[in-house]
């Protein structure tokens, strides 16, 4: 740590923990797991995060936001500095994105985001969906450009939208994906839903396509969903499963887990997203990726 550093207000758990909007444990088992604790020092006194801490664990937490797991979050959170890509404007300060995947496609589909150049992305889009499937995609490829997009949104102010034609042009790639897809093997569907204040659902869209290319009929309920709505949403559909999405604590309703009637053959219910927790999951199964979502819920609508 540098004399700058050492001058540099801290924080402690408790303090981190209230701006990142997590609890305190969580934090302690991210330092336990995956080694991205606090890395200051004083004497007497307890650890505390460094500013640069802060800034590797903002990271983690914005990643972990839209789906990607805590382990690989922090591998990308800790792997260096960022890396800034600009528009081929002149490099305008408030069009740079900042990115930590370095590679080509990455690079080129924000340039072509930030060019609002809608074909260039749906193009780029489909051909990754065709050659890779849409869980590398989606990790590799496009969960870096929207999370630098919203990042800098985050900080500047701009790029609302930049981020609504990304998101137009992925969905309705995705779309795509469900429209070829074979046949679905899975005679009970599975529902995939919102929080019921809940507004996002990306998430939900690659959730279904990926599913979708495994031959498993997922339906997307949408943003929004209550409590009565997907009880009767299961009982009318006669689900397999629910998979329920919630990207931050306060919008995670226990209620909504308990909505899911008791069937037979039993309703697998489903939570994903940073919103949830163990104690508001409840009795439901929790995932912490795109790609565990799709192997639990594959697997109990028997594909």
């Amino acid at each position: 740590m540098d004399d700058a550093e050492r001058s540099a207000p801290s924080l402690t758990v408790a303090a981190l923990a209230r701006r990142l909007g997590v609890a305190p444990a969580t934090l302690r088992t991210w330092d336990r797991r995956y080694g991205v604790g606090p890395s200051g020092h004083s004497a007497g006194a307890h650890r505390r995060y460094t500013p640069k801490d802060v800034q590797r664990l903002e990271e983690m937490r914005r990643l972990t936001l839209e789906g990607v797991s805590p382990a690989e979050a922090a591998r990308v959170a800790s792997a260096g500095p960022l890396d800034p890509v600009a528009a081929d404007d002149g490099g305008v300060e408030a069009r740079v994105v900042p990115l930590r995947n370095t590679d080509a496609a990455v690079r080129g589909l924000t340039r072509a985001a930030l060019a609002l150049d809608a074909r260039t992305i749906d193009r780029a889009v489909v051909e990754a969906f065709e050659k890779h499937g849409v869980l590398w995609t989606w990790d590799a490829l496009l969960l870096p450009v929207l999370t630098g997009i919203g990042e800098r949104w985050e900080e500047t102010g701009n790029g609302i939208d930049v981020e609504h034609l990304m998101a137009e042009s992925v969905m309705g790639a995705l779309r795509t994906v469900v429209a070829a897809a074979p046949a679905p093997r899975n005679a009970r569907p599975v529902l995939l839903v919102g929080a019921p204040e809940e507004l996002h659902t990306l998430p939900l869209q690659a959730l279904a396509a990926a599913l979708a290319e495994r031959a498993i009929d997922a339906r997307v309920l949408g943003a929004r969903v209550p409590a009565p709505a997907l009880t009767a949403a299961v009982r009318r559909g006669g689900a397999s499963a629910v998979f329920i999405w919630a990207h931050r604590p306060e919008v995670a309703d226990p209620g909504q887990v308990a909505a899911v009637p008791a069937m037979r053959p039993p309703v697998r219910v489903v939570v994903g997203g940073p919103g949830w927790t163990q104690e508001s999951a409840g009795e439901a199964d929790r995932v912490e990726s795109l790609s565990e979502a799709v192997t639990v819920l594959q697997r109990a609508a028997g594909g």
